[in-house]
């Protein structure tokens, strides 16, 4: 697909604040589907590097709050400040998703790029933990990876060469997702479906110079993508 939004912003920004396969273009596709608009409070979940939230800030002009576990605030915020971006336009904070720090109905929208298969396969996680923090009538918007369908009572053995049987466990298809996004009272599914972006946004991680993407080379070049995809969930909280 075209990606007029992400295509403006230089490879080597990319490549060098990336976490895994290239998340701007994957909220560029989401938000084709569905936009968020410049007076939605976003909360950016598991932001890793900030990517996704500069996208938001200067795409959208959405305020932001910028969550991430594993990178600093401090690191986040002189990357937003390096993009000219203000803290009245993008706040860093770090929190774990089982303890957000904000009010019940804060947000208008939740977007989760590449990060929500480590803490949402609790069906318990989404009505308890998120959809509070989310105004009625307001969005969550995901993108996970996921399988072509279910593959876990047989690993094939190039998705071993570069994951553990434990990280595959994070993998799902459609049919489980929306399985486990129905045992939330409050959530109303949208749309649950495969995206076109995978072979992209892949190949974008896999220039990387990262370690992890090198490592990652071996199972995608074995042929592991053949059972893979991008899952995008657009979620109403009622």
């Amino acid at each position: 697909m075209k990606y007029s939004k992400s295509i403006k912003y230089d490879m080597s920004f990319i490549k060098e604040n990336i976490m895994g396969p290239n998340p701007m273009k994957l909220l560029e596709e989401l938000l084709l589907i569905h936009p968020v608009s410049s007076a939605d409070t976003v909360l950016d979940l598991g932001c890793g590097r900030g990517v996704t939230s500069i996208f938001l800030v200067k795409e959208y002009q959405a305020r932001v709050f910028a969550v991430d576990l594993w990178i600093t605030p401090t690191e986040n915020k002189r990357l937003f400040d390096e993009m000219g971006l203000t803290s009245q336009q993008i706040i860093p904070i770090k929190a774990e998703a089982h303890e957000l720090p904000f009010a019940e109905e804060f947000f208008d929208t939740v977007i989760c790029v590449d990060s929500y298969h480590y803490f949402g396969l609790d069906k318990e996680y989404l009505g308890k933990y998120l959809l509070p923090l989310i105004k009625h009538g307001g969005y969550l918007l995901v993108v996970v990876p996921g399988l072509k369908k279910d593959i876990h009572d047989n690993l094939p053995p190039e998705m071993l060469l570069s994951w553990s049987a434990e990280d595959i466990q994070t993998l799902h298809d459609v049919a489980y997702w929306k399985q486990t996004v129905e045992a939330a009272e409050d959530a109303e599914i949208v749309m649950i479906d495969v995206m076109e972006g995978f072979d992209e946004c892949w190949n974008d991680w896999l220039a990387c110079d990262n370690e992890y993407a090198v490592d990652d080379r071996k199972a995608m070049n074995a042929g592991a993508g053949k059972y893979m995809n991008f899952i995008a969930m657009i979620i109403r909280r009622k």
